[in-house]
């Protein structure tokens, strides 16, 4: 399991809702959680490690040993949102060292299934609320760097434009495959899991 990077095809793929939660989910949660550690980061998407799934992990501490901390969201669903707000610096594991205020709402209400298969509903503000919004965006297919304003998207513009040349070198050294077969496995993980 990896991060993958912006522009990946998978970060804009629409994530589709998970029918069970077994051992190799809580497996893929795991996994996911320690490589948002290693990046130092508070939140992922099951699309950012490639995989087609409505599933995110958060801890804002970004620590290990803070296990309260420690959350996995299966098919989450923002029922209620309230208040904006604009946070500074906004940033994102596929898109490193790429940082700009991102306006959001300050309080949402949130839907999902826990790892125990249960339903839960949490009100969440601050930062608890920025990271389950900006995570659910990704499993939309949705990017930080598409909630910019104008003039903060052209100051991260070239940034952006590093990076298609990065990836696009990759897939010419074929490092990264086409997109039809990144699309043909993404349906096979699906067709096995939702």
């Amino acid at each position: 399991m990896r991060i993958v990077k912006y522009p990946h095809p998978t970060l804009r793929y629409q994530s589709k809702p998970l029918r069970r939660v077994d051992s190799e989910l809580k497996s893929m949660v795991h996994q996911m959680l320690d490589l948002m550690y290693t990046h130092e980061g508070i939140g992922l998407a099951a699309n950012q490690v490639d995989l087609p799934y409505r599933l995110i992990v958060m801890n804002i501490k970004s620590d290990a040993s803070a296990k309260e901390e420690e959350h996995a969201f299966i098919n989450p669903v923002i029922l209620q949102r309230k208040g904006k707000i604009e946070e500074k610096e906004e940033g994102c594991l596929s898109l490193p060292q790429i940082f700009a205020p991102v306006k959001r709402p300050q309080k949402i209400v949130l839907n999902a299934y826990n790892l125990a298969g249960q339903e839960v509903t949490w009100e969440l503000d601050g930062m608890y609320a920025r990271v389950v919004q900006h995570e659910c965006d990704h499993l939309d297919g949705v990017l930080f760097v598409d909630r910019l304003s104008p003039t903060n998207l052209l100051a991260v513009k070239e940034a952006l434009q590093d990076m298609e040349a990065a990836f696009s070198g990759e897939r010419q050294r074929g490092l990264i495959p086409n997109d039809q077969l990144i699309a043909a496995r993404l349906s096979e993980l699906e067709g096995a899991r939702t």
